[in-house]
């Protein structure tokens, strides 16, 4: 990518930033939230930005950006642009986890966070080993992926209908991808997580440019192509499980974001660092829309991402593929 257009992102980052502090009920001018950001400003105000937008907007820059890389890492991975956790399993496996652990202890609406990243793993290790590996034009991972995640999703619905009503509305809602109401000490350990798994990623970024070699050419450079694979799968399943741990499954994004990037950068190729920047931008972008579509009702990120996904899955099923395959 072009240094213009990655310099490009940061400040569109920031003025969605930004405009998702300013944004709901009520909205808050430029001077309203300086006056927060110095200290200046009435005691509601500090309340509104720093304990409920704040975490909000943080907990869509983790799940963004968490996202945005997991899916550029797959689409290399299986050099297909459907790709995805949403499409081989691992969200419905980290969602699954979370609502096992609620009916054995039912003692919270959700069980532990970090449940989620074993329920991810755990996913991306079967499908991986039900495909036989991840194959070279990586139709085999797609199409067991899906199967995998139809299993999960049935043994979730199993999960709800067998929670009292109370914790299946609250799993419900966590479901559906929210951001509202998450706190300050599950966002410091999810940005620590985050920043441990984009650090061990980052290491990989040039292996990823082999992965659209042939497999004999990726080894005849002296690269252990089945350990770089399930190195690729097992980070992309931990920042999948880790973003539905923050806010349940937020659809689309995973997808989107390394498209996105690939088509503003100059060689077509898709760093995941602008992936994840992307990703970032699209969440709280959801999440803005959510709270001003219908105000007073504030629409989950989650459900804004799917309405947005389908159109973008038609029409990219009609656009031809930059690996070669669909």
């Amino acid at each position: 990518m072009s240094w213009t257009l990655r310099i490009g992102l940061v400040p569109a980052l920031a003025l969605l930033a930004l405009a998702a502090l300013a944004a709901g009920s009520p909205w808050l001018s430029p001077g309203q939230l300086l006056a927060c950001l110095d200290g200046s400003g009435p005691p509601w105000l500090s309340t509104l930005v720093f304990q409920i937008r704040l975490p909000r907007l943080c907990a869509a820059l983790v799940v963004g950006s968490a996202l945005g890389c997991a899916g550029a890492l797959l689409q290399a991975l299986a050099r297909n642009r459907l790709a995805s956790p949403d499409l081989l399993g691992v969200n419905d496996g980290a969602l699954l986890a979370l609502a096992v652990t609620l009916v054995v202890s039912p003692a919270g609406l959700v069980g532990p966070w970090w449940c989620a990243l074993i329920g991810a793993l755990t996913t991306a290790l079967f499908t991986l080993l039900a495909a036989g590996g991840v194959g070279t034009q990586g139709y085999r991972v797609l199409v067991v992926g899906l199967g995998v995640a139809s299993l999960l999703r049935a043994g979730f619905d199993i999960a709800m209908a067998t929670l009292p009503i109370f914790h299946a509305g609250g799993m419900y809602a966590f479901s559906v991808g929210s951001l509202t109401g998450r706190t300050w000490p599950l966002l410091t350990i999810a940005a620590l997580v985050l920043g441990l798994l984009l650090a061990a990623t980052f290491p990989l970024t040039r292996s990823l440019t082999l992965l659209g070699l042939h497999d004999d050419s990726i080894r005849s450079l002296g690269v252990r192509l089945e350990h770089l694979r399930l190195a690729i799968l097992l980070l992309a399943a931990a920042l999948a499980g880790l973003a539905v741990s923050v806010s349940g499954p937020v659809g689309f994004v995973a997808i989107a974001a390394p498209i996105f990037a690939r088509r503003l950068s100059v060689d077509g190729s898709a760093p995941f660092w602008s992936a994840a920047v992307i990703g970032a931008a699209l969440v709280i972008a959801a999440d803005l829309l959510g709270r001003v579509l219908a105000p007073p009702v504030e629409i989950p990120a989650g459900v804004v991402t799917g309405l947005l996904g389908g159109p973008f899955l038609l029409w990219l099923l009609l656009r031809p593929s930059p690996y070669g395959v669909s």
